[in-house]
């Protein structure tokens, strides 16, 4: 019983009951009209026979009177077919007809009667043929009587086969409609079960459960690829939360320590003002440092939830490309390296100027950083293109490259190829890139540039 009210619970077996009942309700109507038609066309067609027949007799009567319709009521009764037909003298004997007797009542009452008759059996010996005959009845002039009528027998046997039909009909109807939603509901339950099973599993920790897709390519399957991609995602940031939380950790510890130990070194031993003072100043350079990474963790985290998404605008990239370049050049020829751009006119792209520009910023800084070559000079270049519908941002240096192994990983935060750690920096500069990327719905892609490495900023334009 628990199991029929599960499924009843269900709105696909609801649904499925609903339209059965509306369903049953219009194929009841259908059909009983149906029947109704069908049965009042056979009597419609009986009463149009009789009708027939009455005026034949009525023609036969006034050529031959009472010897005359005799006579065709002879005729006709020989004949075959349901037809029923009588002849009584005054007296209410009968004279001529294929029924054995007709009640007293039909006789002296004319109009349309039913009856139950008898006829004679054609060979002698067998038993009389019984029936029910709907008739109409007549007092001729002459004072005889005249009945002529249709057996109604196969009539009322075709209406019985009819509502026979139309009640196991009904009843089939019902019966396939019940066990339909029956299976419709077990099938929806078990997708339902299969999902709710998954998400119990999740959520006692086995994160990477996922929602069972089969290959029919339905709606529960569209939901749950759906979910799938979605607790992908979760999974991911998961993982991605719990390594920042590690990374922060690890990379943040040291330089909090070391302004730690300075501070205290200069309390302990009691420098003069000046070794105070050099210590408080680096301690603040330090302090800087860390809010840097902190402003760089917020906006990555902006950045990926979308909020920024809706500052989007025609950005002319040109024009930013050659800001930055500018901006960029003096610090380029004190490193050592010639500062290439090319930026064409008019390139421009539905984007987030501050967000674009941050990031190339980062590609300029990375290139400029870690992109000389071992025995000096260099080049690092900087280059907005069309391509197609899209917008290429690219910049280039000659320095030692990023191994291809390498090139996914360096997109995650705190990620740095520089193991000595002899730069400063704390591996945040792609991963914004890589942000600013996927909230313009773009791309990076890290290449060779013999030497050197080849970073690519693609942006659709619109």
């Amino acid at each position: 019983m628990s199991r029929f009210w599960r499924l009843w619970r269900t709105t696909t077996f609801r649904l499925t009951a609903l339209f059965l009942a509306i369903f049953v309700v219009l194929a009841v109507a259908i059909l009983g009209y149906i029947a109704y038609q069908s049965v009042y066309l056979i009597q419609e067609q009986q009463v149009a026979s009789i009708e027939r027949e009455l005026n034949q007799l009525e023609s036969e009567y006034a050529r031959g009177g009472t010897r005359g319709l005799v006579l065709a009521i002879q005729r006709f009764a020989q004949g075959p077919g349901p037809g029923i037909y009588y002849v009584a003298d005054p007296n209410g004997v009968g004279v001529a007809g294929n029924v054995l007797d007709v009640p007293a009542q039909v006789l002296q009452q004319p109009g349309a009667h039913t009856f139950n008759y008898e006829r004679p059996f054609a060979e002698e010996g067998d038993a009389n043929l019984t029936g029910v005959a709907m008739v109409r009845s007549f007092i001729l002039p002459s004072g005889f009587y005249l009945v002529v009528g249709r057996d109604i027998v196969e009539r009322r046997s075709f209406a019985v086969i009819v509502l026979q039909a139309f009640f196991w009909g009904v009843v089939l109807i019902v019966v396939f409609g019940v066990v339909a939603g029956a299976v419709s509901a077990q099938r929806v339950l078990r997708r339902i079960d299969s999902i709710t099973a998954t998400s119990e599993a999740i959520m006692a920790g086995a994160m990477g459960e996922r929602v069972p897709v089969t290959k029919r390519g339905d709606e529960f399957d569209r939901l749950a690829t759906s979910l799938n991609a979605m607790l992908d995602r979760i999974q991911q940031l998961v993982a991605g939360m719990k390594a920042v939380s590690d990374n922060i950790a690890h990379d943040l510890k040291t330089p909090l320590t070391r302004m730690r130990n300075r501070i205290e070194a200069a309390l302990r031993e009691g420098k003069d003002g000046v070794a105070a003072r050099e210590a408080l100043e680096s301690t603040i350079e330090e302090s800087d440092q860390l809010i840097k990474t902190f402003n760089a963790l917020l906006l990555i985290a902006r950045v990926e939830a979308g909020t920024a998404a809706g500052d989007f605008e025609q950005v002319d990239l040109s024009e930013v490309v050659k800001d930055l370049a500018e901006l960029y050049a003096p610090v380029a020829e004190d490193a050592g390296l010639a500062l290439k751009v090319e930026a064409g006119t008019g390139v421009s792209a539905r984007a987030n100027r501050e967000l674009v520009g941050q990031a190339l910023v980062n590609l300029v800084e990375n290139a400029l950083k870690y992109g000389k070559p071992a025995g000096g000079g260099g080049e690092v270049s900087i280059q907005v293109s069309e391509n197609g519908g899209e917008v290429v941002l690219e910049v280039a240096d000659r320095g030692p490259g990023i191994p291809e192994a390498d090139r996914e990983r360096v997109l995650e935060r705190f990620v740095r190829l520089d193991e000595s750690r002899a730069e400063p920096g704390f591996g945040l500069g792609l991963s914004l890139v890589s942000a600013v990327a996927h909230l313009h719905k773009g791309r990076v892609e890290i290449g060779d540039n013999s030497p050197g490495a080849r970073i690519r900023l693609i942006l659709p334009k619109a």
